[in-house]
């Protein structure tokens, strides 16, 4: 007896010297398969096996899990043998879909277009066709979508305060909301175009418009609005941002052009009304709802500005000047309304020098004028007048 050999795949035999008969060990996992002169004869269960070479015969054996793949041999050929076609389970993939092959109920693999043959006996198999030219992704769930090549679906996210556009073929399907959406990449081209449905902010910086007087101002404004209808904005209006900045500039201009610099600027406070107004009027043409506006600035040339400096610097000299003269006119009378007083009472005339000459005495140690000296006068003066004052 010579060593051990191999025949086909996972396949041991032993030769008995002398003779053409060989011993096949098929194991429980694996099942052979007879040939006669190169054609099929049948499939053989896990077992001893014995092979007459003399006869023309040969076994072939593989592994009875996951696909029949046999060497040089037609499926279809096996399909002969009744006991080959119980064991397998055979899956026809047509044109436009793909399979999602499950091993015991757990996701194995997806299958393209074409025919494929599985054994069913040690793990049980199962298969869902996919028709992937409906581009819409509904009949699967997280997981079997996650054994799917990516290059075979397209994802999209719509972020919340968006919504969008969904077309196939450059035909308008629906509007999908908030959310994650699945699609196949297949004949069916798909399209998905995000719009904005938050509150948007236009802002018009440094706008030059000329004023009645014909002086170039240069204005900020601002003006919010939120998307109406999604679908029209994008499909009738080339461009729908441009247009409304377009819109508020001549609506600006409208009004400006109407008044004076110095009219304009004492009802500056009206030109965000007036244009809020204006815009409301044509929200329905451009699908969408103006929710406020409003005047940031005006910014004057440098030489109106130079003036418009001048102008109130003088302003302000001149009302300072009013506050100085009206201060000064109440201090007069108020000095007045005193001289009065101590002109029709002469002791109150005298009650006055003594409290300026009580503030002298404070201020000053001793005054020489000549040979005499004036603080000890004034010290007299003010005792003979407050004896004279007793004697009273």
């Amino acid at each position: 007896m010579v060593p051990y050999e191999m025949c086909g795949q996972f396949c041991g035999y032993r030769k008995y010297e002398g003779s053409n008969r060989m011993k096949i060990i098929i194991n429980e996992n694996e099942r052979g398969f007879l040939f006669k002169d190169g054609s099929f004869v049948r499939m053989l269960e896990s077992g001893k096996h014995t092979v007459w070479a003399f006869l023309g015969q040969s076994i072939q054996t593989c592994k009875a899990e996951g696909a029949v793949t046999l060497n040089d041999v037609d499926n279809k050929l096996l399909l002969r043998d009744r006991a080959f076609e119980d064991a397998t389970v055979c899956v026809h993939v047509p044109d436009g879909h793909f399979a999602i092959r499950y091993e015991d109920g757990r996701v194995a693999e997806t299958l393209s277009t074409g025919e494929y043959y599985f054994w069913n006996i040690l793990h049980k198999q199962s298969f869902q066709l996919v028709d992937i030219t409906k581009p819409e992704i509904t009949e699967l769930d997280a997981k079997a979508l996650a054994s799917v090549p990516v290059k075979h679906y397209i994802r999209v996210e719509v972020p919340s305060g968006y919504c969008a556009l969904l077309y196939f073929d450059g035909s308008f399907q629906r509007t999908i909301e908030n959310g994650t959406y699945f699609f196949w990449n297949g004949s069916v081209k798909v399209d998905c175009q995000l719009v904005d449905m938050r509150i948007q902010q236009l802002d018009i910086v440094g706008q030059e418009i000329l004023t009645a007087d014909k002086v170039s101002l240069r204005i900020n404004f601002v003006c919010s609005y939120k998307i109406t209808d999604a679908l029209h904005i994008m499909s009738d209006i080339k461009d729908y941002k441009a247009q409304i900045h377009v819109m508020t500039q001549l609506i600006l201009r409208e009004y400006v052009g109407k008044y004076r610099f110095d009219e304009l600027l004492e009802q500056k406070e009206n030109i965000a009304g007036f244009v809020l107004a204006k815009l409301k009027e044509k929200q329905s043409s451009l699908h969408v709802a103006f929710i406020d506006s409003g005047l940031k600035d005006i910014i004057l040339p440098g030489e109106i500005r130079d003036i418009m400096n001048t102008v109130l610097v003088a302003e302000k000299k001149a009302q300072a000047n009013v506050i100085t003269r009206r201060e000064e006119v109440a201090s007069t009378r108020s000095l007045l309304n005193t001289a009065k007083l101590l002109d029709e009472n002469a002791t109150l005339y005298k009650l006055k020098e003594l409290e300026y000459l009580e503030k002298i005495c404070d201020k000053v140690g001793n005054i020489s004028v000549g040979n005499g000296n004036l603080l000890g006068q004034l010290g007299e003066l003010i005792t003979t007048t407050t004896y004279g004052k007793q004697s009273c």
